[in-house]
């Protein structure tokens, strides 16, 4: 019990923290709005506060586990007032400690997100475009919209709506294919 009791808690803090970030994730016609587009004033006090208690209380065991480490990720997204404020080479390295723990291509993913988040764009770039990248990921639809987000920002605007539609064929979700397709066209707005 007591080796399953961090563990526990982390996933705990971690459905809080998300959870409080709840109202602010869908618009008032149902459409998807990203983490760094929330606005904040929406997010739940209580439950951050309650997420970021029980987050500390698993820590302090110091039997670290994938929870623990997605909670603490999810803590830096909430203790920050605006997205600018993120700390994004902090959760790079949460993500780096989470690939030693339990190496996927998703957590990968998140990981070359958040550096690209803090060292900027073309450095997320040349990650996402290793072999091994896109061999793991060629058919899911957000390594594709990630690199998409990467492009546009690097302001290789024809590169970004090409990676958005191949981000919206395999996506199966209609709410993220809606996001998509306001992406493609915000993307083809600019090229004109």
């Amino acid at each position: 019990l007591q080796s399953v009791l961090p563990e526990a808690l982390g996933l705990l803090a971690l459905m809080l923290l998300h959870d409080s970030r709840r109202n602010a994730r869908v618009g008032l016609d149902g459409e998807l709005i990203l983490l760094a587009e929330q606005d904040r004033t929406l997010w739940d006090p209580k439950k951050k506060q309650e997420g970021m208690a029980i987050l500390d209380q698993a820590l302090s065991l110091k039997r670290f586990g994938t929870y623990q480490i997605q909670a603490a990720i999810s803590a830096l997204h909430v203790q920050a007032e605006k997205a600018s404020d993120t700390d994004w080479a902090q959760i790079a390295a949460l993500y780096a400690l989470l690939m030693r723990i339990a190496p996927s291509p998703v957590i990968e993913l998140n990981r070359v997100v958040a550096i690209a988040m803090a060292d900027g764009p073309l450095h997320g770039l040349a990650l996402l475009e290793r072999p091994e990248m896109v061999k793991s990921l060629r058919d899911y639809h957000l390594f594709y919209s990630a690199k998409a987000d990467l492009l546009r920002s690097a302001g290789r605007l024809q590169e970004a709506g090409d990676t958005y539609q191949q981000a919206l064929t395999l996506c199966q979700n209609e709410r993220e294919r809606s996001f998509l397709r306001r992406r493609i066209a915000e993307v083809s707005q600019k090229l004109v």
